[in-house]
C-alpha cells in the first residue's frame, strides 16, 4: 500500500462536474492499492497517517496531528502509485491490485482512518475524478508498507 499524503488547507474532488468531496485543512490522500495488500496493512496506514505529526505547534514546529487539529481527509484511489516505468516509456501496472481486490481496501482504509476519528470523504472510484489540492507548505509524505 502507498500513500501520498498532502496537508492542505483546501481540497476537493469533482466527477462528472460534481462535487463530491470537499474539506479545509487536513488531509489529501492519494492511495495505491499493490497486489499484496491486506486489512491489516491497511489498519496500520490509517492509525500512522492518523498519528502523523506533520502540523504545526504554536512554536511553528511540525508537532499536531490530523486529530490535534481538528482537521479531516480526502481519500483519493489512485492505481497509478504503482506505475513501473522501468522499461520503455509506457507505465506497466502489474503491480497494483485488481479492482476486486483495491475496492474493499480502499473502502476498509477508508473505514478505520474514521474509526481513528478522521472525518474522512473519498473520491469515486473508478471514475475520471478531478482533485483540487492546496497544498499547505508545501508539506507531502509518502508512506509505503
Amino acid at each position: 500500500m502507498k500513500a501520498v499524503i498532502q496537508r492542505v488547507t483546501q481540497g476537493s474532488v469533482t466527477v462528472a462536474r460534481e462535487q463530491i468531496a470537499t474539506i479545509q485543512n487536513g488531509f489529501v490522500i492519494l492511495l495505491g492499492i499493490g497486489k499484496e495488500d491486506t486489512p491489516i496493512i491497511a489498519e496500520t496506514m490509517a492509525k500512522k497517517i492518523a498519528q502523523l505529526r506533520i502540523f504545526s505547534d504554536q512554536q511553528g514546529k511540525m508537532n499536531l496531528s490530523v486529530l490535534d487539529t481538528g482537521g479531516s481527509a480526502i481519500v483519493v484511489s489512485q492505481f497509478t502509485l504503482y506505475a513501473d516505468t522501468r522499461k520503455g516509456n509506457r507505465p506497466s501496472f502489474v503491480n497494483s491490485a485488481p479492482p476486486e481486490i483495491a475496492k474493499p481496501l480502499v473502502n476498509t482504509f477508508i473505514a478505520l482512518l474514521k474509526a481513528q476519528g478522521v472525518p474522512t470523504q473519498s473520491g469515486q472510484f473508478g471514475a475520471d475524478m478531478q482533485v483540487s489540492i492546496l497544498n499547505d507548505g508545501p508539506v507531502t509524505i509518502v508512506l509505503e508498507y
